[in-house]
């Protein structure tokens, strides 16, 4: 099987990987060798790819139906598997399904099945039912961050998925809590268990209480931002209404933010996702749903505005900083009439917040919208040679670049949006005219 594939070395190093984590070689070796692992680890660790690598020499590129499934609690985690997999250019097709999508498109994908097909369990369910996917190849099946579709209540839509396929003969499952609850409609008959959670905080983990009155939480937080700066910051609330109270009152403060939950569209999340990835936003306020499986840059800064409810949370949202080696900061507002959660077992120190707030500079980034995309063979190359020979951006001015469907997002420093979009008025990307304007 995969006989004419790249080796895994070469393509670890087309991904700009110099080696593998302990983990990662670990979920290599164990998945060669054994049908049925479940694997445990923090957010961040690069889990994805530790799955995803063993898996190349699993497909069989001489097979015309789907090989592999991979379930995802979100469409956000779905899609950073697709991207990471389509990074990894085996050759091999992927298709992704998720809610929110355009099921037509998903259909027209799925005429020609892909070798891996990822998705979020309610999509693809919806597929099997209307006989869009032949399961009848798949062998594989990975369960990724299993924990949290049992929060999402899919349960009972991934036993009927599974009932689907009756030839699977390995399974992958992967959770951040150690504790889940593996039903025996998956299978997994003895499994490895390979576990990198650990109960300690991460090393480069500052976790700091900052004193607040009952009814002055929300000055507290504009404060404690401005001092932040405009470093990537994560704001967690407990309810949707909070999180769009909170981005409000900055919007009003002139401190410019996105909002990201479960109440907004997918047009709306991606968008959000994008402008905070790319550098335009450095705040994002957020449920707990950004606090696993979201494809987003190294936050340095993480705070909850409302108080996790338990360990659980509090730990997941902090896996969102101080990966790896990097070094984070945790902030907890506290009121005279909450307290410190138990589950800390260390007093953490207070952080003074200066009496008058200062706001910080906007981001030098942002985003630019362009109304074409994948579909319209509308590639990154393609976005970047016109910005840069028709829009005379030099190649540091030019930013992330995202294709979508039907319409692409671009970073450009923000010093040059006003010239670069008279530049380009009416101008074409592949004979196509489109229209260009800032991101709302």
């Amino acid at each position: 099987m995969a006989d004419n594939q790249r080796s895994i070395d070469k393509i670890i190093q087309q991904i700009n990987i110099t080696t593998l984590n302990e983990m990662q070689q670990n979920m290599l070796q164990t998945i060669k060798k054994h049908a049925n692992v479940v694997l445990l680890s923090p957010t961040g660790s690069g889990k994805t790819l530790g799955f995803l690598l063993p898996l190349i020499d699993l497909l069989d590129k001489n097979e015309s139906k789907v090989q592999v499934m991979v379930l995802a609690p979100s469409r956000e985690l779905a899609l950073q598997i697709d991207q990471v997999f389509k990074s990894l250019s085996t050759g091999f097709k992927v298709s992704c399904c998720y809610g929110g999508h355009d099921m037509q498109i998903e259909k027209n994908n799925l005429l020609q099945p892909p070798a891996v097909l990822i998705g979020t369990p309610g999509r693809i369910i919806d597929h099997i039912n209307r006989g869009h996917i032949d399961t009848k190849a798949i062998k594989t099946l990975v369960l990724d961050e299993y924990d949290k579709c049992l929060e999402f209540g899919f349960t009972d839509v991934i036993s009927s998925i599974i009932k689907a396929m009756p030839k699977i003969s390995r399974r992958i499952l992967t959770s951040a809590t150690p504790a889940v609850q593996i039903h025996d409609f998956i299978g997994l008959e003895n499994p490895v268990r390979l576990d990198y959670l650990t109960a300690d905080a991460p090393e480069n983990l500052k976790v700091r209480i900052v004193n607040t009155l009952v009814d002055n939480r929300l000055d507290t937080l504009f404060r404690l931002v401005c001092k932040i700066g405009n470093q990537p910051t994560l704001i967690f609330c407990n309810q949707r209404d909070t999180v769009d109270q909170i981005s409000n009152l900055l919007w009003e403060k002139n401190l410019p933010n996105n909002v990201f939950h479960g109440g907004l569209d997918q047009t709306l999340r991606e968008r959000t996702l994008i402008k905070f990835r790319n550098g335009s936003h450095s705040i994002l306020v957020t449920t707990d749903l950004a606090s696993r499986g979201l494809d987003i840059p190294e936050i340095e800064h993480v705070i909850h505005y409302s108080l996790p409810e338990n360990e659980k949370i509090f730990t997941h949202r902090n896996g969102r900083t101080a990966r790896m080696h990097a070094a984070g900061t945790s902030y907890l507002l506290v009121n005279e009439k909450e307290t410190i959660p138990s589950y800390l077992k260390e007093k953490p120190k207070y952080e003074n917040l200066p009496e008058k707030a200062v706001i910080p500079a906007i981001t030098e980034w942002v985003t630019l919208y362009i109304s074409a995309g994948k579909k319209e063979k509308i590639s990154k190359m393609d976005i970047a040679g016109l910005l840069m020979q028709k829009g005379k951006l030099k190649k540091d001015e030019v930013g992330l670049i995202d294709v979508l469907d039907h319409v692409s997002y671009v970073a450009v420093k923000r010093a040059k949006v006003e010239q670069l979009l008279l530049a380009l008025k009416n101008a074409p990307i592949k004979k196509r005219k489109v229209l260009i304007e800032v991101a709302r």
